[in-house]
This record gives C-alpha cells, sequence and structure tokens, in this order.
C-alpha cells in the first residue's frame, strides 16, 4: 500500500487525466451543503470520487461523493462534494486524502465546509461561522506516523488564514467567526460535554474539518474553514439534534451559503 504522500500524487495524476490541469483551490462541500454546488460557478465535468485512487466510499446519507472541476472568476476550483470521517471506521491519511491530492495537483488555498452544532448563544440556525481556530478533540493526527519522520511538527498558528477570513467577512453578510471543537462522534454530544466545551472556548462543535485543516497546512496551503449552524448544540434548546435536522437546515441555506463561497473564489 502507498504512503499518504503517493496515494496523493496517483489520484492527482487521474484527476489531471479526467478533470484537466492547473487548479488553484479546493472547495470541500460538508454536510448539507452539496446544493451549494450550483451557485459555484461554471461546472466543467465531474466524476464519482471513488473513481478516484485511494478515495474510499462515505457511508454516510447526504455526504455525496463526486469530484467537480469548475471557473469561478479568475479561480479554477476543484470541489469534492462530500467527504469520510474518522466515525466510518477510516484512517486519518483517509480522511485528509483529498486535502493532500489538491496540495499535490497544486491547489495554493482550501476553503473547508462543515455542519456544526452551535455552542455560543449568539450565533443563530442557518448562520455561517467563519473559523478563526480550532480544538482537536479527535484524539487523531494526520502527521502521526513512520512516513512523516520529522517533518510532521507542523505549525498551527493561524491555521485559518486571516487574510481568507477577511475575504469572507467582506463577501458575506451576517456571518459569525468562532473556534471549532473537533469532536470524533458519530453520537451528538451530551448537555455536559457541550457545557465543557464552551468553558474550554469553543463556539462550534462537530465532526469533521480539523484534521483535514492541519493535513493543509502541512501541505503549505491556506485554509478557510465555514461552518454553517445547522443547529443549537445539545441542552441549549429543548430535546436534541438530529441528522435529518442538520441535512434539512443546509438545504434551506443552500443559496446563501454558495454565494459566500462564490465571492470568495472570484476574490482569491
Amino acid at each position: 500500500m502507498p504512503g499518504a504522500q503517493q496515494a496523493a500524487k496517483l489520484a492527482a495524476e487521474e484527476i489531471n487525466a479526467r478533470l484537466g490541469r492547473d487548479f488553484d483551490a479546493l472547495v470541500v462541500l460538508g454536510s448539507g451543503w452539496g446544493d451549494a454546488l450550483d451557485e459555484l460557478g461554471e461546472v466543467g465535468s465531474q466524476i464519482p470520487a471513488t473513481e478516484v485512487h485511494g478515495f474510499p466510499p462515505s457511508r454516510v446519507a447526504g455526504h455525496g461523493g463526486m469530484i467537480a472541476a469548475l471557473t469561478c472568476g479568475r479561480t479554477r476550483a476543484l470541489v469534492m462534494r462530500g467527504r469520510v470521517h474518522l466515525y466510518e471506521g477510516h484512517s486519518a491519511a483517509a480522511v485528509t486524502h483529498g486535502v493532500r491530492t489538491a496540495a499535490a495537483l497544486g491547489c495554493a488555498s482550501v476553503i473547508l465546509t462543515n455542519a456544526c452544532g452551535g455552542i455560543n448563544p449568539s450565533f443563530s440556525v442557518g448562520q455561517p461561522v467563519l473559523l478563526t481556530d480550532h480544538i482537536n478533540l479527535t484524539g487523531a493526527s494526520p502527521t502521526s506516523g513512520e512516513e512523516w519522520g520529522t517533518d510532521r511538527f507542523v505549525n498551527l498558528v493561524d491555521c485559518y488564514s486571516p487574510r481568507l477570513r477577511r475575504i469572507a467577512a467582506e463577501v458575506g453578510q451576517g456571518v459569525g467567526e468562532g473556534v471549532y471543537a473537533g469532536v470524533s462522534g458519530p453520537h451528538f454530544e451530551t448537555p455536559a460535554e457541550i457545557r465543557m466545551l464552551a468553558a474550554m472556548g469553543a463556539d462550534l462543535v462537530g465532526m469533521s474539518t480539523v484534521l483535514e485543516a492541519i493535513a493543509a497546512r502541512h501541505c503549505g496551503m491556506e485554509v478557510l474553514g465555514i461552518s454553517l449552524v445547522t443547529n443549537m448544540a445539545p441542552g441549549l434548546v429543548e430535546g436534541g439534534p438530529s441528522h435529518a435536522e442538520v441535512l434539512e437546515a443546509g438545504e434551506a441555506s443552500a443559496a446563501r451559503v454558495g454565494r459566500l463561497l462564490r465571492g470568495v473564489l472570484e476574490r482569491l
């Protein structure tokens, strides 16, 4: 089995052959973000992710699994509709394979999107929030293992690019900013865990993104993280969240978040 770098190189060669070359940026569309693709720009061609080396199938409804090429202004973007997660039984290397593949394709920037629970009570359902930082509670890292040797100690100060956040804030109206706590899932958090996360300084909580952000910085890419608040976290509202609720909130916000992503891509 090839290591992560070789797997990314092989996948990049296959994407080059099928979708073309000269990509500037990667966009990862998380849960409920799939319909935003229609707002992004002129879609060239797309292929099932499972037809590309190293991309395992997602086992979660609503997570797609397509790779598309599109042009947005002067930016040529690679869009990955859907991702895989640790909670599906995948390794950190598999979870971050898409990001490393984009780096091998020459992408200088990556926009990581996700659906999340809102911990900060100032946020509302349907609101996009720009990530300023994260707390990795997954217990995993994409730079662990023998492959990386001493090239594993990636600096995560300003992991989420201040420059890209400024662009997104100028484009989007009513976007928030906050710290994202990444957990392994797949169960939703308990009210006690949410109180703990709030005390730690988390504004949002979700089950993705942090490993991809680390891998992107390890590859030298500039990172923009955008969470869509699809539910308020357990203990903040009566009852609790459901996966169906997450997808419904994403669908309702597709046009808004799509315009936000398009505005950022046009200004890269």
